[in-house]
């Protein structure tokens, strides 16, 4: 329980975090700005990951916990309780932000700036590097070490940095389930849990070639 309990706490931090930096760069006018966006995101998967690697591996994304499973680093029976856990915490942190800002339309969610397919290729790509340079410096299934949270937060905010403003930059299932089923955006949601997960899972066969 305890490592549910950390998945859901980690996820929680960092939707709030993340999608709460959105959120009031909103009705701030700005004062945030997209720099400031992306590396709320970068630094909380950061201080997550040392706060909570030892415990439960600090996964804080269902596609990352898929991709540890399909690598052998990750027990089957574990991955549906994470899954759970993630987007309990997710879901838990968009409704706080709801009741903090309940007229705010989005609460953060990730949308297309262009077409459907051009979001898809982009969260594929940006999945695929994130969980490659996950399970290159990852113990095990668990995302622990002094230079692991550097290097994942690290990641995080440049991909941020440099995709938000196209396709959101979610690489992260949960972090987009939440605030599309509670602010009710879910129209283009189906990008951000296929393409995500299956950047995931191909990440996987180039991590072992790479490591033979």
């Amino acid at each position: 329980m305890k490592k549910y309990l950390a998945e859901f706490l980690g996820t929680y931090a960092m939707v709030f975090a993340g999608t709460g930096a959105i959120v009031i760069d909103q009705v701030s006018h700005g004062s945030i700005t997209h720099v400031g966006v992306a590396m709320s995101f970068g630094l909380v998967v950061m201080g997550m990951i040392y706060a909570f690697g030892d415990i439960s591996g600090a996964h804080l994304n269902p596609a990352v916990s898929i991709a540890f499973m399909a690598a052998g680093k990750f027990p089957l029976r574990e991955v549906i309780p994470y899954i759970l856990s993630q987007l309990l915490g997710a879901v838990t942190a968009s409704l706080t932000l709801k009741m903090l800002f309940p007229s705010n339309q989005l609460l953060g969610s990730t949308l297309p700036a262009g077409s459907e397919t051009q979001s898809f290729v982009f969260e594929f790509i940006l999945t695929f590097f994130l969980v490659l340079v996950i399970l290159n410096v990852a113990r095990g299934s668990k995302e622990q070490g002094m230079f692991a949270g550097l290097a994942i937060g690290g990641f995080v905010t440049l991909e941020a940095m440099f995709a938000g403003p196209i396709c959101g930059a979610s690489m992260n299932p949960a972090r987009s389930f939440a605030p599309a089923i509670v602010s009710g955006h879910t129209e283009h949601l189906w990008i951000y849990l296929t393409a995500t997960t299956a950047g995931a899972v191909t990440a996987v066969p180039f991590w072992h070639l790479l490591k033979r």
